[in-house]
Formats: structure tokens, C-alpha cells, sequence
């Protein structure tokens, strides 16, 4: 069963944390949602589980209504699997109990089928506090999907697992759930996971959503500076667009040096790769401020108008303290109108 999010607005009192979002999350796949804490990925989350009442809007489930405005069953009454960040294990139960917890007594048997499946066979007979916090997610990802939900819920799954681990259960996990073909929406902050993770992403700003496709999509082409920050590598310059020149805290730079169409908004963000930059000594340019020899290349880091830093590769030797200016290679920039 797909998730959609149809035009849903939320607010907390006077603050508003989501504006219009809709978007679905397809049958069978995990869907990523990207962004940084306030966004309100979380808050999306808790509207499709239950723990928040939808305000405007409607949630959907395949074909029929989970929640919308003055409906708005209990978590209990939907057919939706959630797993924490911290897990939410019962402590007082054991792993197995933990796993069995939502299934009938006739199904119990499933229960080592399962805890197999995620990598804790034979673990049963232990308490959460006798696993590591990566087993501990396994098992509240056993015990989310046991009961056989159609939509799985996770918000920041991997956080508080070691970072040597979290890639591999990540993985796992992933493995987990397409063989499965749960839908799944999965909340995190970090773009490697969902790069990891995602069959699609939707990034998330201000309570908006920038932007949603597949990684690949998103990488080539972003529809926002930030986007393609993210998802290409690129740094973010704001401009003011002047006749022929963008000007930036760097200095002038050729609007010709942008590739594609250039936004006739005169506020721009400019993308732009730190090897697509060249360095040219000038003795009224920017400082260098740092200098990190990569083998072949060299990435310094120079200081621009009001605090601003940009960083470059260069195949050049260049001291600390040196002032260069730095000028954007041919078709180097992709511009997009500031929001």
C-alpha cells in the first residue's frame, strides 16, 4: 500500500510547521525524508502514525482515508508499524515478548522466524539491556514489522547506533525491506544515509518540500541550490545579479560562466564545485586562510566580504596568508532565483 500526504498543514499555536506538503511514498519502496531538525519530518511522521491529530489536510493509505480533519483514529487502529530512535524496547520484557508483543497467541511462532531474519537468532531469552543499541534496533525493527503493518514509520532509526555500525545495519535494513516490499518512510538528517537507504527522497525545508525524486534525480537535477549542495557536492554562493556580472562576496563573476538558463530574479544562488574554481594570485584578492594538501590537488580555503569563506582545489602550491582571486571556470555555475 502507498502512503500520501495530501496537502497537509500543521501548526504547534502560533508557529506553523508544515505548509501545503503533499507528496506519496509509492508501494513496496522507502521514501526518505531529508532535512534539518524543525523541518518538519518528524511532525509528518507522527501525522501518518497517530501521535499528532491532523489538522488540514488528509493522510492516506492505498485507496482510503487514514486521518484528516476531525478524524483521527489511534495509533492503535491503524494499520502502521512505528520505530523510534531510541527503540522503545519494554525493558521488562525479553527480546522474544518484545518481537511477539503484537501478534496473537497463534502467531507466536513467527517470533524466531523473525529475530533470524534481522540477525538475532538464538537471542531471544536476552532483555534490551543485554544488547547493543544496533541489536536493540534490530529488534525494534522485528518487533514494527512482525504484526505485518502495510506502511512502516521510522524516525532516525540509526542515530544513536555506533557510527561503525550504522552503515551496515542501514544496509541490512534496506535488505530487510525490499525483500519484504514494505512501503517504508524513513526520517533522517543525514544525506549519506539517505543515499544509503532511499529508493526516493524528499528533502524538506521550512516546512516545504524542495524537492522529491529518485537520488538520481535529485543529483542531476536539483531544483534548488540546496538540493544539489547536498546531492552534488557543490557549494552555495549568494549574488545579486548586475548586468553582465553576478556579484558575490568573492567578488565579480561572469554570468556567462553559468550553464543553462540564468533566473531573471535578481537575488541568486549560485552552485558551484570547489575544482571549478581557479585561483589566480592577486595582491588585492582574498586571503587564504587554510591550506589541506589532497596528493594531487590542494584545497584551500579563502575569506571573502562580511565573513564569507569559499573553498577551492587547486594543482598549485599555495601558502597561508597568500591573496588570490578566485574566478569560475566556463559554464562552471548553475544559478537559481534565492526563495
Amino acid at each position: 500500500m502507498s502512503l500520501q500526504f495530501d496537502h497537509i498543514a500543521h501548526a504547534y499555536g502560533d508557529v506553523a510547521a508544515l505548509h501545503d506538503v503533499s507528496f506519496t511514498a509509492p508501494t513496496g519502496e522507502i521514501t526518505c525524508l531529508l532535512g534539518s531538525s524543525g523541518c518538519g519530518k518528524s511532525t509528518l511522521l507522527n501525522l501518518a502514525a497517530g501521535l499528532l491529530s491532523v489538522q488540514s489536510g488528509s493522510v492516506w493509505v492505498g485507496d482510503e482515508v487514514l486521518a484528516e480533519s476531525g478524524r483521527n483514529p489511534p495509533p492503535e487502529a491503524r494499520p502502521v508499524g512505528m520505530v523510534f530512535q531510541d527503540g522503545a524496547l519494554f525493558p521488562h520484557m525479553s527480546i522474544a515478548q518484545n518481537v511477539g508483543f503484537g501478534l496473537a497467541r497463534a502467531e507466536q511462532h513467527a517470533v524466531e522466524g523473525w529475530l533470524e531474519a534481522v540477525g538475532l537468532g538464538g537471542l531471544g531469552a536476552r532483555f534490551p539491556h543485554e544488547l547493543s543499541g544496533g541489536q536493540q534496533q534490530r529488534a525494534a525493527l522485528a518487533r514494527a514489522m512482525a504484526p505485518g503493518p502495510q506502511v512502516l514509520l521510522m524516525d532516525e532509526p540509526f542515530a544513536s547506533v555506533d557510527i561503525v555500525l550504522r552503515r551496515r545495519l542501514r544496509r541490512d535494513c534496506r535488505r530487510l525491506l525490499r525483500e519484504r516490499g514494505t512501503t517504508t518512510v524513513l526520517v533522517t538528517h543525514d544525506p549519506e544515509e539517505a543515499l544509503d537507504v532511499a529508493d526516493r527522497i524528499a528533502v524538506m525545508e521550512g516546512g516545504r518540500i524542495v524537492q522529491f525524486g529518485t537520488p538520481q534525480e535529485l543529483h542531476e537535477a536539483p531544483q534548488a541550490a540546496s538540493v544539489g549542495a547536498i546531492f552534488g557536492g557543490a557549494q552555495v554562493v549568494r549574488a545579486v545579479r548586475e548586468g553582465s556580472e553576478f556579484l558575490t562576496a568573492f567578488g565579480p563573476w561572469d554570468v556567462a560562466s553559468a550553464s543553462g538558463d540564468v533566473p531573471e530574479s535578481l537575488a541568486i544562488d549560485l552552485l558551484i564545485h570547489a575544482d571549478q574554481l581557479d585561483c589566480r594570485a592577486d595582491p588585492s584578492g582574498l586571503e587564504v586562510r587554510d591550506v589541506q594538501p589532497l596528493g594531487s590537488s590542494t584545497r584551500v580555503l579563502l575569506a571573502g566580504e562580511g565573513g564569507a569563506e569559499i573553498t577551492a582545489e587547486t594543482a598549485e602550491m599555495i601558502e597561508p596568508g597568500a591573496r588570490y582571486r578566485v574566478v569560475p571556470k566556463p559554464a562552471s555555475l548553475r544559478a537559481f532565483a534565492q526563495g
